[in-house]
């Protein structure tokens, strides 16, 4: 591939050769394209030109064949980057939202808590009011309370033997008789039954033989055990959620919570009885009555 250089103008046989027709000028000389194959050769000063267009731009200082690194923040090794930290304002006002946010599931677990512990005393207590009917279609009445009529002596009463229903064993000692509950759980002898409850003996009690026998009925079959407690020994119906504060102890030092009741007097309900408990929770009091289906809180009643 050879390119020669002629005077502007002129062929090579001395004809005369227009500008569009020649391969390229410099200088005011004639460009003549000889090609290889026929492609057409660009000016050598063209080339450079486009060479120089195409070479990859590398960063100020870097010898040849070096590419460009990452910048990096001052101060910071190598493989670290730079980030923002929190300010103070903004950490105190994280901290506040954790605050209000905790408040607010403590609050409403302990909404959860209260309602369960009171549904659970109101079911219980829809049981024993049941036996307490069935107890009255038996007999005729309910069962007695304790006499004496203090409310502070509501928390202590002979329901649950009323309700269980007793055998009596004369036997050992007539003039202190035995009482076992029907299902064998728990016993009772009258002069504990006079101390505690102020009465002498079990109505619904197992007596007679033959066709003068009288079957007591248990009419609370499904009676849990958490429902029973003891009290000096002697057992007493309880609920079972308990107080449910442990703080709160109305027998005083002994763990549970006993049902109220009341049918020598009751003056909530005067031609039934009162029966009723105190649930401390959070240290409010709530009470689940048979009176009301609202549940007072801190209502004066033991």
């Amino acid at each position: 591939m050879k390119a020669t250089f002629k005077n502007f103008g002129q062929d090579q046989g001395g004809a005369a050769v227009r500008p569009h027709q020649a391969g390229g000028v410099a200088g005011g000389r004639r460009f003549e394209d000889r090609t290889a194959g026929g492609l057409p050769v660009r000016d050598t000063a063209e080339c450079q030109s486009a060479a120089r267009s195409e070479r990859p731009v590398r960063a100020p200082g870097l010898q040849g064949g070096q590419l460009g690194r990452p910048v990096r923040a001052p101060g910071l090794q190598g493989g670290q980057f730079q980030g923002g930290g929190f300010t103070l304002i903004e950490l105190l006002v994280v901290i506040s939202i954790i605050g209000v946010l905790a408040a607010f599931l403590l609050s409403v677990g302990g909404g959860v808590a209260r309602k369960k512990y009171i549904g659970t005393s109101q079911s219980e207590m829809a049981s024993i009011a049941t036996a307490l009917e069935a107890y009255k279609a038996q007999y005729g009445f309910y069962p007695p309370s304790n006499p004496n009529t203090t409310p502070i002596n509501y928390r202590v009463n002979p329901l649950y033997f009323e309700l269980e229903g007793v055998t009596v064993n004369t036997t050992n000692n007539p003039a202190n008789p035995t009482y076992t509950t029907l299902d064998g759980m728990q016993t009772v002898t009258s002069n504990e039954l006079s101390s505690l409850f102020g009465v002498s003996g079990v109505i619904n009690c197992t007596h007679g033989s033959g066709e003068d026998m009288i079957s007591a009925k248990n009419f609370l079959s499904d009676l849990k055990a958490n429902q029973v407690g003891t009290n000096n020994n002697v057992a007493i119906l309880i609920t079972s959620v308990g107080g449910p504060d442990a703080s709160y102890m109305p027998l005083g030092g002994i763990n549970f919570n006993p049902w109220r009741y009341n049918s020598v007097n009751p003056s909530n309900n005067p031609t039934a009885y009162d029966l009723y408990v105190q649930l401390q929770i959070g240290g409010k009091k709530y009470l689940v009555c048979n009176w009301s289906k609202q549940t007072p809180i801190n209502n004066p009643l033991p």
